[in-house]
């Protein structure tokens, strides 16, 4: 197996999917961002100094799945058909364990995957909660940012192993 974006001669170049077939594409990724439960709760309740975390953030990474190709550079433009962002609240008091777990859904008909799309679209979400949330909280942490499935495409349907799946 060699790596895609690559030419013979170890230049990098952007792959040429003019003669892929399109194809109905899905990629769901997720991240975690882990804070202090005080945070948490300004978030949940809405009291945050800088407004509505979610709704901003959820915007947020919407827009960034939409960014990708200028954002990395070997990205295709893709015209997406659709995106979801959903944001699942992790409050484990027993393990010390609180945050937000962001997953974005990115959908297009055509050549190349929406992987990226969907990736791009967690971490732009998750750096927005820190940048609404960091006046009370600099010490939150973004991680097990992943691809947890794909669908489409020649390479098939991926599922990532659930052992090391994010809750």
């Amino acid at each position: 197996m060699s790596l895609t974006h690559f030419d013979e001669q170890g230049q990098a170049h952007m792959v040429d999917v003019q003669g892929k077939t399109p194809t109905h594409r899905v990629a769901l990724a997720s991240g975690f961002i882990g804070m202090k439960a005080d945070t948490l709760n300004l978030i949940r309740q809405g009291t945050a100094s800088k407004g509505d975390v979610l709704g901003v953030a959820r915007i947020a990474g919407i827009q960034a799945t939409k960014k990708t190709s200028d954002l990395i550079p070997l990205c295709h433009p893709l015209a997406l058909t659709r995106v979801a962002l959903e944001w699942q609240v992790v409050d484990e008091p027993q393990a010390s364990r609180f945050g937000l777990v962001c997953r974005v859904t990115a959908e297009t008909v055509g050549p190349t995957g929406v992987e990226m799309e969907a990736l791009t679209g967690v971490q732009v979400a998750l750096l927005t909660v820190y940048d609404m949330c960091k006046a009370v909280d600099r010490g939150m942490v973004m991680g097990d940012v992943r691809l947890l499935e794909k669908k489409g495409g020649h390479s098939g349907h991926f599922v990532a192993d659930t052992e090391t799946r994010t809750p």
